[in-house]
């Protein structure tokens, strides 16, 4: 199963994996002065790093949303953890990694679209040890003007000095959006991390 913050058709070239795509609540945006669909407000209009404020409150509110997903899925599907990949873009990307790195679930993989490190300064003590070698997948567009491609280097290059297994891709001349190119990489990271399960067949 595939918990995937942004909606995609990745669904008809995987028959075997259920995806879910929650929908975010209205939010009141500081940065805009309106409401919109958001997991969480953004705050600075104009970021240089990933170490620029972020709102905690609605990035931890939104990430107990995403968990009690999972919950509600191993209870009545019968879904393992690991037979669960959490992901995102832009700020699903976001959402997805702050839930994979703290959730005492372990994941089968964690997929990362276009966003940026959650709590750089506090996520590290939130970490549970449970995803400490879920493979993650980042991919990111080297034209993203809406989250910079920087950002995504940061960030690949934070887990990977705290030993998570980032596998980073790079997209040229791709904006904030997804190309055919990231989309057959993301397939293939998804057949890795939930390959179809052979039926079993007893023998008497």
């Amino acid at each position: 199963m595939a918990i995937f913050p942004a909606e995609s058709r990745l669904g008809k070239h995987l028959p075997h994996v259920k995806f879910i795509y929650p929908n975010a609540p209205a939010l009141h945006i500081t940065i805009y002065g309106m409401m919109t669909p958001a997991w969480y407000d953004f705050l600075s209009p104009s970021a240089s790093s990933i170490n620029h404020e972020q709102d905690e409150k609605g990035m931890l509110r939104s990430r107990q949303q995403v968990l009690q997903i999972v919950r509600d899925e191993m209870e009545t599907s019968n879904i393992p953890a690991n037979r669960i990949v959490i992901g995102g873009f832009s700020q699903g990307c976001v959402l997805s990694l702050l839930t994979g790195l703290t959730s005492e679930y372990r994941f089968a993989g964690i997929a990362s679209l276009s966003g940026y490190l959650p709590l750089p300064e506090k996520i590290m003590d939130m970490a549970t040890d449970a995803n400490r070698k879920t493979p993650i997948f980042w991919g990111h567009g080297t034209a993203d003007q809406a989250v910079k491609y920087e950002f995504g280097e940061e960030t690949v290059e934070f887990l990977q000095k705290n030993n998570y297994a980032v596998d980073f891709h790079s997209y040229k001349r791709m904006g904030h959006s997804a190309s055919i190119e990231e989309i057959t990489d993301l397939l293939a990271f998804f057949k890795q991390t939930i390959p179809e399960q052979q039926p079993v067949t007893a023998k008497i």
